[in-house]
């Protein structure tokens, strides 16, 4: 045993000084020996300088600093976005373009209407008329033809997606949980803060395949329940990969769940399918449960992406009565419950015939913005296998970029000098215990690219990255 770890450590040669950046022989965790290109890359050292966890003598507490989104906007403010944010192309934002100019789309409210009871303090489960809407359009799109419904028992109003991950997270019994990598991190503070910041459960990373497409096998589930695993959680359709788990397999998965582990599906992105020719259909694990509430099967929403709403801070969480009773009460000592003026002016936006021309109208227009982008980027060199069926992400891989920048620091870095901001694979990784080492990562090397914005802003972004490549190429 001695021998083969010293083997498998062998390559390891230098550190980097937590004070002064600068690298140090007898580097603790890392098993691969980063480039000289990135041990000496002033964005790395900002990294390192940021998040504790990647430091060589990490402690017990990491750091609650700035991640994700934050951190990049933080470094592009150091380039002057914050003055002339309309001369950037912002593609690291995880949001979709907020105007009312997509054709076939509702019009949203300019103006809201504060009733008398919505200067009052809000339940914190949510107002009883939203929960029946939010029950009601489930049971019109995903439960038709069957026994069990969802009632507004069944539904839990929470603000925001973060807030609901945490939420869930209050209630979840001593359980070990499953999560995939890549997945969704820091921007909204979601996986992997809920799992470092709650210690009722151990977080168990699962890694998925770039061979593979990044899919979730039914299989895959299985192998982590039968170890042990008692609560899965993952984003379905998927960020940052744009990958979607349908049916039969997502049935199939949730025939393996059943009875035998919490399944918690995150579906905001579950209205950009492109999967069913943009025909409005959305994909969702309330298609498949049995009974409302036996099925263990938490799904999380809201007006965030599919209702292009950001900053109304709407979700819910649909389950069992009993989670969501449980759900709604904590909010109280969590986060005070849901703006309740927005709540009110949510509920007309449900109608499902309404829903079902805005999703057509929401994935005929993704579905033009992806193709463009995708496009672009092939012409560039990108080489991009799996091409996303949903959500409105890229996951590029920039391994066969010139080296100075083929990791996903570097390359936010080259952007960020040509007004383009995209968001390194590295804020994808779930890392919550702090593990494994920057360089060690299967999400180095890559970075998330949102097709979110106006198509004058992707213009300007594959502009800005064209630039970034001929400094190279050229």
């Amino acid at each position: 045993m001695a021998s083969a770890i010293s083997g498998a450590f062998a390559a390891r040669k230098f550190s980097i000084n937590r004070n002064t950046g600068v690298p140090r022989p007898a580097r603790r965790f890392s098993s691969v020996e980063p480039g000289l290109n990135e041990a000496s890359s002033k964005i790395h050292r900002q990294f390192r300088a940021a998040h504790e966890g990647h430091l060589p003598h990490a402690g017990l507490d990491a750091t609650r600093s700035s991640t994700g989104v934050v951190w990049c906007t933080e470094r592009a403010g150091e380039h002057g976005f914050f003055e002339e944010p309309e001369k950037w192309a912002n593609l690291g934002q995880g949001a979709p373009e907020v105007e009312d100019d997509i054709e076939g789309c509702f019009a949203r409210p300019k103006t809201i209407d504060v009733s008398m009871s919505g200067r009052e303090y809000g339940p914190t489960a949510g107002i009883k008329p939203l929960r029946e809407a939010v029950a009601h359009l489930y049971n019109e799109m995903h439960r038709q033809g069957k026994s069990s419904k969802y009632t507004w028992e069944n539904v839990a109003i929470v603000p925001g997606g973060r807030a609901g991950l945490i939420r869930i997270a209050a209630v979840l019994n001593n359980a070990y949980v499953g999560f995939f990598i890549p997945d969704y991190t820091g921007i909204r503070l979601a996986y992997n803060e809920m799992l470092s910041l709650f210690k009722n459960f151990a977080a168990i990373p699962v890694p998925l395949s770039e061979e593979d497409g990044y899919h979730i096998h039914p299989e895959k589930i299985a192998e982590e329940i039968a170890r042990g695993t008692g609560v899965i959680i993952t984003s379905n359709p998927r960020n940052p990969t744009g990958r979607v788990v349908a049916n039969p397999e997502l049935a199939e998965i949730q025939d393996i769940c059943r009875e035998r582990a919490t399944l918690v599906s995150d579906e905001f992105y579950s209205g950009y399918n492109y999967t069913s020719n943009c025909n409005g259909s959305t994909i969702s694990a309330a298609e498949n449960i049995i009974d409302v509430d036996e099925d263990d099967v938490l799904i999380i929403d809201g007006l965030t992406k599919r209702f292009r709403l950001p900053g109304w801070r709407v979700a819910w969480i649909i389950g069992p009565k009993e989670f969501i009773k449980a759900i709604g009460s904590c909010g109280s000592y969590l986060d005070g419950g849901t703006n309740v003026p927005f709540q009110e002016a949510a509920v007309p936006m449900l109608e499902p015939s309404l829903v079902q021309k805005e999703m057509v109208a929401l994935q005929t227009h993704f579905r033009e913005k992806r193709d463009y982008v995708v496009e672009r980027l092939r012409k560039m060199g990108f080489v991009i296998r799996f091409v996303p069926d949903s959500t409105f992400y890229l996951w590029l891989n920039l391994e066969g970029l010139p080296g100075p920048i083929s990791d996903g620091l570097n390359f936010f870095q080259a952007c960020l000098e040509e007004k383009v901001i995209v968001v390194p694979g590295i804020f994808f990784d779930l890392n919550p215990a702090r593990r494994r080492d920057l360089f060690d990562s299967p999400c180095h090397h890559f970075v998330r690219f949102s097709y979110g914005p106006r198509m004058d802003t992707l213009k300007m972004g594959c502009d800005g990255i064209e630039r970034v490549l001929n400094k190279w190429v050229l």
